[in-house]
């Protein structure tokens, strides 16, 4: 995937000014930046659910212009329905692949089961903990078996403990050779979440959003936060941030 001099604007206000980096297969990028940057917009702009002043975002030599079946999204909110049973939500990730019923049903049952979610298909979201909320939102991106995951700051709505064990759940998953997944772009205020997680980050600018500086993370997985390579390599995200 590439991503080409992206701009975009609100009546007359500049949120992103020019925005480019690639995303190669097997690869896990963070975006970060000061609030207000544009790094949601962005994130969105690459899913097509937006359209860019300017710029391109290329997948696969194509242009991308609205939604397409290999990318899915994760929100910061959840985005669960509250009038649908968890099973429900998760079933639609497929709403726009001719499938039957029993077919995504099996595949939703199967992401519950993997997600230890089982138990909670025929409940309603409103029964479940953040955590929970969260493996259901996860879930429903994935069923569709996506090349590329777009997450929204997906862990800042939870507990620390419990965003800890999504996040290495996520990296279990994304590690694992039957997933179909093989990029990711998230969206991090967390710094520390960015160098635990990515293979590269992007750091942008104050609005309107450059890109400041692109670091590529040189660090074994599983990484762990308390040693000296890790705090160096936090540090030296904070000193891209605030430089």
């Amino acid at each position: 995937m590439s991503i080409r001099e992206i701009a975009y604007a609100i009546g007359g206000l500049s949120i992103i000014d020019s925005i480019s980096f690639d995303v190669e297969d097997e690869e896990f990028i963070s975006l970060i930046g000061p609030s207000g940057c544009g790094k949601s917009t962005a994130l969105r702009i690459i899913a097509g659910l937006i359209k860019p002043l300017r710029g391109t975002v290329m997948y696969n030599d194509k242009e991308i212009t609205g939604p397409i079946k290999e990318i899915s999204f994760v929100f910061q909110d959840f985005g669960l329905l509250p009038w649908l049973t968890n099973i429900e939500n998760v079933k639609l990730g497929l709403s726009r692949f001719n499938l039957s019923d029993e077919e995504k049903t099996r595949r939703a049952k199967e992401l519950f089961k993997k997600f230890g979610l089982e138990g909670f298909e025929n409940t309603y979201p409103n029964m479940l903990s953040g955590g929970m909320k969260q493996r259901v939102g996860v879930a429903r991106a994935v069923i569709s078996q996506p090349k590329v995951l777009l997450m929204d700051e997906p862990f800042s709505s939870l507990d620390e403990l419990t965003a800890d064990t999504l996040r290495k759940d996520l990296l279990r998953m994304l590690k694992d050779k039957s997933s179909p997944v093989s990029s990711v772009i998230m969206v991090t205020h967390n710094v520390e979440e960015a160098v635990e997680l990515s293979d590269k980050v992007v750091v942008l600018s104050d609005r309107p959003s450059r890109v400041k500086e692109i670091k590529k993370i040189d660090l074994k997985y599983p990484r762990d936060r308390h040693t000296k390579e890790f705090m160096s390599m936090v540090d030296y995200i904070y000193r891209a941030l605030t430089g």
